[in-house]
């Protein structure tokens, strides 16, 4: 029944992250012992302090329609996050409060471009940024990294991917689903290329800001000239183990902010009461409130390269940042394994799921195809059973 449907639905892909869950969850139900690998979900709790503030605001009776933007309170909060974290002064006029960093990042999309404007992506890239530009009658125009540039656009490849129809790029850093993080000095030359080309728009998605191991963290928006072009994306649900509260935010010029509210006015309204009172407590705290969880995922980092390397014919890099590694898997690519031919990494991603009951995710939906993702937010014992399944079986 397909035909009844729109052509706008029909064109759209399914998110090959949520596509693999749910393939997961029905092996599971048949009994079978699957390590999945393959969701961006911190596996901590939410901290106390931010559950407190919830039940809190429940008996304080934030029961009520929100407003659009966001509430006041947890606006002036982002806004001293800003100042604190990424030295941005946004005001509250500035910020609006989403269902989500997904929901923020399509708002942007929505109010910016026009049908046939195009927005560069840098792959790797997140999986939902190329669905969400189509959606806009957008075109998406690939840059492709690799291993070897450790997944990162040089400016001479973004100079070469910019014409007269470029509108905007959207990135994210630390990157899902490489795991690399763009330096100052990095984002500042990507930033003088920007100077030739002044009607092009900057989105800069830092969802994973603080499970960052560098030690340092630059926002596009604290470059030099780039603060009136760049919408600043972030939220609570992976810094903060908060995926299910369904909250992030923009900082972004007031004129792109109000258009963003008016078209979420359209859509989904406010986010959720209980919700935003608990983020107030999470962008507030000090960000050494959650190191613990930094500090475990970067022990999980290292446990994982490790692991990876004695895998062969992996390539890898050194995630900076994120809960993922990316590794190019393309020489198995042509080859057989037991009995089954292998062409793509579509055929290993399942092979490896089919024969060591490990599920990863494909890095064709994030814009790689010579590469897998495979999520380190599982316990260690998890973790090196599930790559010892996987070196067995590629054995």
């Amino acid at each position: 029944m397909n035909h009844l449907l729109s052509d706008r639905i029909n064109s759209l892909e399914v998110s090959q992250t949520l596509a693999m869950a749910a393939k997961v969850r029905e092996l599971k139900a048949q009994g079978k012992d699957i390590i999945s690998l393959s969701l961006g979900e911190p596996d901590f709790n939410t901290p106390d302090f931010v559950k407190q503030a919830a039940i809190q605001a429940i008996h304080d009776n934030y029961s009520t329609y929100t407003p659009v933007e966001g509430y006041l309170e947890l606006r002036e909060a982002i806004s001293k996050k800003f100042k604190r974290d990424n030295n941005l002064e946004y005001t509250p006029s500035q910020i609006v409060v989403s269902t989500g960093a997904k929901q923020s990042i399509y708002n942007v999309v929505q109010v910016l471009l026009n049908p046939g404007d195009e927005c560069i992506l840098p792959a790797p890239y997140w999986v939902s940024y190329a669905e969400i530009v189509k959606m806009a009658d957008g075109v998406p125009v690939v840059v492709s990294t690799s291993v070897d540039s450790n997944f990162k656009m040089t400016p001479s490849e973004l100079e070469a991917a910019i014409t007269p129809k470029t509108k905007m790029i959207l990135f994210s850093s630390p990157c899902n689903p490489s795991g690399s993080v763009y330096s100052r000095e990095e984002l500042t030359a990507l930033a003088e290329v920007l100077q030739k080309y002044p009607n092009i728009f900057v989105v800069s998605d830092e969802i994973y800001e603080h499970i960052n191991f560098t030690g340092d963290y630059c926002s596009m928006a604290a470059v030099d000239g780039m603060y009136e072009r760049t919408i600043t994306v972030n939220g609570v649900s992976k810094a903060f183990a908060m995926t299910g509260w369904r909250i992030g935010y923009i900082g972004a010029p007031e004129y792109i902010a109000k258009a963003c509210a008016k078209m979420q006015g359209q859509i989904t309204s406010g986010a959720n009461s209980i919700a935003q009172r608990a983020t107030i407590a999470a962008v507030l705290a000090d960000p050494k409130e959650i190191g613990y969880m930094v500090k475990e995922f970067h022990k999980r980092r290292d446990l994982v390269i490790s692991l990876l390397k004695e895998i062969p014919n992996f390539k890898i890099t050194v995630p900076e940042g994120a809960f993922y590694a990316f590794p190019d898997v393309s020489w198995y690519f042509g080859k057989t394994l037991r009995g089954k031919q292998i062409n793509n990494v579509e055929d290993l991603v399942f092979y490896i799921l089919e024969e060591a009951n490990v599920a990863m995710v494909t890095g064709s939906a994030f814009g790689d195809s010579n590469c897998i993702r495979l999520s380190y937010a599982a316990s260690e014992a998890e973790l090196r059973e599930a790559l010892r399944r996987v070196k067995e079986a590629l054995s």
